[in-house]
């Protein structure tokens, strides 16, 4: 699980009462790969095979799971032990990251390793305003960690159908990771599928829908100018503040279009 108990002291009508509430689980998790300390990664204490997957794709030391010979996980001491198939002479470097659930800043950004990774989307399927709007409200009724704790992100993956697979996690990076972990288990083909998102559209979560191989985002939430203009760059549809029946759609907005049937035509 991902939370635990607490007892709390609440204020309420003018009344106080002793109460459990239920908070989320902070779990550092260390990332060796190949013998060399990686990095640190504050997280939810679940799907950590799923993100130790997507972090290492994301970060360009992997293209595919066939690429990692063995990984082991040490649940008590909080390591995960990655060993590739190839060497990794990148790795060598001894540079170490804490990467924070606080986001942002606490994420180190390696422009030249996004270069490498990011990929320009090339899907064009395109889905009516309704299932946006449809799928959110999905999105959200799903999310029961978050209304339980109020502490978490989510990330999920849906066709027009509904939601296929949605992860939860304190860090918003590491809810993209643990989707991007899911789809490279899985091989689960992009055509014709949307990303859904709770968190702040930022560069660093632009770059990840990119190296994803999504073409829409959507999200409760607002962008930042260097996401948008990434998206714009890399022919992303990105969209904010889709809430109730309305949405923000920034770029490339001809993949949000009514139908003549309803739902997704693709391409």
């Amino acid at each position: 699980m991902g939370t635990r108990s607490w007892q709390i002291h609440r204020f309420r009508e003018r009344e106080w009462s002793s109460e459990e509430d239920e908070v989320a689980i902070e779990y550092p998790l260390t990332v060796t790969v190949n013998g060399e300390e990686f990095a640190t990664m504050v997280c939810t204490p679940m799907d950590k095979e799923e993100m130790v997957i997507g972090f290492l794709a994301s970060e360009g030391l992997i293209r595919n799971v066939k690429e990692i010979k063995e990984m082991t996980i040490d649940e008590d001491r909080g390591f995960a032990y990655v060993e590739t198939v190839k060497s990794l002479p990148q790795i060598q470097s001894g540079q170490k990251r804490w990467l924070g659930s606080c986001c942002g800043k606490s994420r180190a950004f390696y422009f030249q390793s996004d270069a490498a990774t990011a990929r320009t989307a090339m899907d064009e399927s395109t889905f009516d305003p309704d299932v946006c709007y449809k799928l959110m409200e999905e999105f959200q009724s799903q999310a029961g960690m978050f209304q339980r704790t109020g502490g978490v992100h989510q990330a999920a993956i849906a066709t027009e159908d509904g939601i296929v697979k949605a992860y939860a996690d304190i860090g918003r990076h590491n809810a993209l990771d643990k989707l991007y972990g899911f789809l490279l288990k899985e091989n689960v083909s992009r055509k014709g599928k949307i990303i859904l998102f709770t968190g702040r559209i930022s560069s660093e979560v632009l770059l990840k829908i990119s190296k994803m191989g999504f073409g829409v985002l959507l999200s409760k939430s607002a962008p930042t100018d260097l996401a948008l203009q990434l998206a714009d760059d890399l022919n992303i549809t990105a969209v904010g503040f889709l809430r109730g029946e309305r949405m923000n759609v920034y770029t490339h907005p001809r993949r949000i279009a009514a139908a003549s049937g309803g739902g997704v035509t693709i391409e």
